[in-house]
C-alpha cells in the first residue's frame, strides 16, 4: 500500500483531524477562563455553602405541614394570575402579527420599516417582564392592568421573532403564482402568506402563553396583580406554611398549562 493510501485510510478511525482537534481543546480552555473569570469577579461570599444545606432543610421542615386552610384566600389570585397571562398574550397576538410582517425581510415595505420592525422586536425582548411590570405600575397604579401590558410587552418581541422567521422562509413559488395573476400585496399577503404561517403563529402563541402563565406568579412582587402579592406578603411575614400551599397551587396551574400547552400544539401540528 503507497504512503499516500496510508494517510488517506489511516488504522485508527478519528473524528477530528489534528487542527481541528486544536481547535476545540481552544474553545474548552476558553470556556473554563471566561467562567474562572466571572466567578472570580463576583466576590461570592463561599462560607455561606457550608451550612447551605441545613438551611434549606430547615426552611422545609417550617414549610410543613401545607396551611390548606389558607387555599381558599388565594383562589381569586390565582384566577386573576391566569387572567393576567391570557389577556397579556391575547395582546400580543393583536400587536406582534403586524409588527412581524415589518420585521420580516420579505414582507416589510422598505428598509427603515424592517429596521423599525426588528428594534420593537429587540426592545420588547431586553427587558425583563418584572421590569416592564415596574414600568406598567408607574403609568397605570398598581393592578392586574400593569400585569397584563408587563406580560404583553415582555411577549411581544418574542412571538414577533419566531413568526418573522417563519414568514422569510415561506414558499416564495406560491406568493410568486398569486402575484402573477395580478393580486395586489394586500391580497399577496392574505393569501399566500398568511395560510403558510398560521401553524407556526398558533404553536408560537400557545407556547407563550404557558410561559406567561409562570411569569404572572411573581408580576405580584411588583403590585402588578396576581398571586404574587399574597406570596410577597406571605414571605415577608415568615409565613412559610401559607407559602407552601401557594406554592404547590402554583405548580398545579404550571402542570395544567404545560398539559394544554402541549395538547393544543400537538393538534395544530
Amino acid at each position: 500500500m503507497s504512503m499516500r493510501a496510508e494517510e488517506d485510510h489511516p488504522d485508527v478511525w478519528r473524528r477530528y483531524n489534528p487542527r481541528q482537534t486544536l481547535i476545540n481543546y481552544a474553545w474548552y480552555v476558553g470556556i473554563v477562563f471566561v467562567a474562572v473569570w466571572s466567578v472570580s469577579k463576583l466576590d461570592i461570599p463561599w462560607f455561606y455553602f457550608l451550612d447551605a444545606h441545613v438551611q434549606a432543610a430547615d426552611l422545609f421542615v417550617r414549610m410543613y405541614p401545607p396551611d390548606w386552610a389558607h387555599l381558599g384566600r388565594i383562589t381569586d389570585p390565582l384566577i386573576e394570575t391566569i387572567h393576567i397571562a391570557t389577556l397579556g398574550t391575547a395582546v400580543t397576538f393583536v400587536i406582534a402579527f403586524p409588527i412581524a410582517f415589518l420585521a420580516a425581510r420579505n414582507t416589510s415595505p422598505n428598509v427603515a420599516t424592517w429596521f423599525v420592525g426588528r428594534f420593537i422586536l429587540v426592545t420588547s425582548r431586553s427587558v425583563n417582564t418584572v421590569v416592564w411590570g415596574l414600568i406598567f405600575v408607574a403609568m397605570f397604579g398598581p393592578g392586574p392592568v400593569a400585569g397584563i401590558w408587563a406580560v404583553a410587552a415582555r411577549s411581544i418581541g418574542f412571538v414577533g421573532k419566531l413568526i418573522a422567521e417563519s414568514i422569510e422562509e415561506i414558499d416564495e413559488g406560491t406568493v410568486a403564482a398569486i402575484e402573477a395573476t395580478g393580486a395586489s400585496r394586500l391580497q399577496v399577503l392574505l393569501v399566500g402568506v398568511v395560510p403558510q404561517v398560521l401553524p407556526v403563529v398558533f404553536g408560537t402563541i400557545v407556547y407563550r402563553w404557558d410561559i406567561n402563565i409562570r411569569e404572572s406568579t411573581v408580576l405580584g412582587f411588583v403590585g402588578a396583580g396576581g398571586i404574587g402579592i399574597q406570596l410577597y406578603a406571605s414571605i415577608n411575614q415568615f409565613a412559610w406554611q401559607q407559602v407552601s400551599v401557594m406554592l404547590i397551587a402554583v405548580l398545579g396551574v404550571v402542570l395544567v398549562s404545560e398539559f394544554v400547552s402541549a395538547v393544543v400544539r400537538k393538534h395544530i401540528t
